[in-house]
């Protein structure tokens, strides 16, 4: 109600600047990616090495394109080969991509939006629009990860195309997404494991891809990083999207590898009297998968190279599902992976002994395993640093980075005022407002609010004299962030019946 001025004169009216100052929640599910894509394209300039904001798998590809046209090579297997072998014409060989004909990233963002993921950003480090063959470089990843840091938004790195890289780089650039994250302190890095498709050796074989990531990922800023095994099958690719043409072999070359005698027939039809567009190419497919099952087993193999992928991005979109539905201080475990077919690899218990804890180094990963009747399920949710008491599980490293960025940015608005007892009331108000609606949102343990969190601010309390007149203002937060609940035992007890 408007004031009603009676005389002439001067008016007071004290306002209380603080009073109702609360605290905005920073977003907790906005992901960075930073790879290759086909194109660079926003409204007509190039956004190449530029953050994009973007929310769906349409908009990724107005501004981004479609898929790399992947090229595969046919080769004699190796001795304990673990590349995809098919058996053809009773020869087993290896189907692997052509070098440098390889890209994650379009279909790591379809995998993303099919586990619920919503907002993210893409940078863009390098474009293959009309190109048969695409260098990938880590310095060039390594520079979008600069690029990034302009960025305050994003809560989580992804980088698809890094195990694409060599072993040995993909892992050094694992440490400097650590490193970024630990600078910022406002994100956590998804990580996958190089070759991750493999089997594990439990440390027993000369090769072993988890013994490889655990020696070659460093020891610094674990906390910040998180990691999942194995790669996924998915089901984005089915073998009418790709023919012969993905093949590295010349017509009459694949003809050798097929015995049956219609097959010869076609493609002396197609060389000799068609003219190899398209459309042809994808009708020759068509016949040949009619008439050869030896060439239904090569598509099969070639099906499944296009379809494996590794599985940050749908680790993203299922923190992002999480946090909508139950909260960022729920663990993101325990949930369904989409649009997968299986895991590369399936884990059995022992195995994700072996993955949950190492004695020398404990940097645990995270197991994506299938159960009966509940498919393939993420399960676990441990940071890398699996010895460290605080940050050993993700959903308590993720809340406190949410906690520390909400807070600050809400003492941004008493920057400047002055540090006395009424500024310490109204931030210590303010913090406990915003803690208590998140202890009855289920974020904290502790059946009263006075056990779940508390806020301390003023003269000898978190600040001396020398503080004040330094001009340094120091707020205390404690909370109890809840602890998922990873081992779970059942004691059975037989009632003996009374004679």
């Amino acid at each position: 109600m408007a004031a009603k001025f009676k005389y002439p004169g001067v008016y007071i009216k004290e306002v209380h600047s603080f009073s109702d100052a609360r605290i905005v929640e920073v977003p907790t599910a906005i992901p960075a990616f930073i790879g290759y894509t086909e194109k660079a394209i926003n409204q007509g300039k190039s956004v190449l090495n530029k953050p994009v904001k973007i929310d769906s798998i349409q908009n990724y590809i107005d501004h981004f394109g479609e898929d790399f046209t992947a090229k595969f090579d046919i080769l004699d297997p190796e001795p304990n080969e673990t590349r995809t072998t098919v058996n053809l014409n009773g020869i087993d060989k290896v189907i692997d991509f052509t070098k440098h004909t390889k890209a994650f990233m379009y279909k790591s963002l379809k995998l993303f939006f099919a586990n619920g993921g919503d907002t993210c950003y893409i940078i863009s480090v390098g474009t293959y629009e009309n190109t048969t063959s695409l260098q990938l470089s880590k310095d060039a990843l390594s520079n979008g990860l600069q690029i990034l840091e302009e960025e305050q938004e994003p809560t989580m790195v992804i980088i698809p195309d890094a195990v694409n890289l060599e072993a040995n780089e993909c892992y050094q650039l694992y440490q400097e997404v650590m490193n970024h994250c630990n600078t910022l302190k406002n994100r956590i890095a998804i990580l996958d494991v190089h070759s991750g498709y493999e089997k594990q050796n439990r440390g027993r074989g000369t090769k072993d891809v988890i013994k490889t990531f655990r020696k070659s990922i460093g020891s610094k800023h674990l906390g910040f990083g998180v990691a999942y095994y194995p790669w996924l099958n998915t089901n984005f690719k089915n073998k009418r999207d790709f023919n012969f043409s993905h093949i590295n072999l010349k017509l009459r070359e694949l003809a050798t590898l097929l015995p049956e005698p219609k097959v010869i027939y076609l493609i002396k039809d197609f060389i000799e009297n068609k003219t190899p567009t398209k459309i042809d190419d994808n009708n020759l497919h068509l016949g040949l998968l009619a008439v050869s099952p030896v060439y239904n087993e090569l598509m099969n193999g070639i099906y499944k190279l296009l379809n494996r992928l590794p599985p940050s991005s749908a680790i993203a979109g299922i923190y992002a599902q999480v946090d909508s539905n139950r909260g960022v201080w729920k663990a993101p475990a325990n949930v369904n992976i989409a649009a997968v077919i299986s895991p590369s690899v399936q884990i059995s218990a022992s195995d994700q002994d072996y993955l949950n804890f190492d004695s020398s180094s404990g940097k645990s990963i995270n197991a994506l395993r299938t159960f009966p009747g509940k498919g393939l399920m993420v399960w676990g949710a441990r940071t890398l640093d699996g010895n460290h008491s605080q940050w050993k599980y993700v959903n308590v490293k993720r809340t406190v980075i949410m906690l520390e960025q909400s807070i600050k940015l809400a003492l941004l608005s008493f920057q400047y005022q002055q540090n006395t007892v009424s500024t310490w009331t109204s931030v210590k108000i303010m913090i406990e407002n915003y803690l208590t609606e998140l202890w009855k949102s289920g974020a904290f343990a502790g059946s009263r609010a006075t056990d779940a969190f508390g806020v301390s601010v003023g003269l000898g309390q978190t600040m001396s004299n020398t503080d004040i007149l330094n001009g340094l203002m120091i707020v205390d937060v404690y909370v109890a962030i809840l602890k998922p609940a990873e081992f779970i035992s059942i004691r059975c007890y037989q009632k003996m019946l009374e004679s």
